[in-house]
């Protein structure tokens, strides 16, 4: 039988406890966080229609290409920044922020502060 890690089941523990009290609505769609061990990923997402309005990750072309030179921190502020700028094409200003079970702080911390700056409310 394949062992799954602690770490793993524990942030998935978090992320059900916060989604039990945040969704996201067409006025205030959500701001979904992923972090992998090299790349972080972001969503802006209706749940009421089910739709992905916008996303970033560092795995986009813009800021794949000069992410090298970057550390991961310094990547999810791009990510954060370019998640605010499509967010704000497609008509949205105020986002619920749901951090995904990681705890607020490093790149899920400098994801949200970039995307604040860029114009997005939460």
């Amino acid at each position: 039988m394949k062992k799954i890690n602690p770490s793993y089941l524990a942030r998935q523990r978090r992320h059900k406890r916060v989604r039990k009290q945040l969704s996201g609505t067409s006025e205030r769609p959500r701001l979904n966080v992923f972090r992998s061990l090299s790349h972080i990923y972001a969503q802006v997402i209706d749940d009421i229609r089910g739709v992905t309005i916008a996303s970033a990750s560092t795995l986009d072309f813009g800021v794949n290409q000069v992410s090298e030179k970057h550390s991961k921190t310094e990547q999810a502020m791009m990510v954060g920044k370019l998640v605010a700028e499509r967010a704000l094409g497609a008509g949205v200003t105020k986002v619920v922020f749901d951090r995904g079970g990681y705890k607020y702080h490093g790149r899920v911390k400098a994801l949200a502060d970039a995307s604040r700056e860029a114009g997005l409310e939460f």
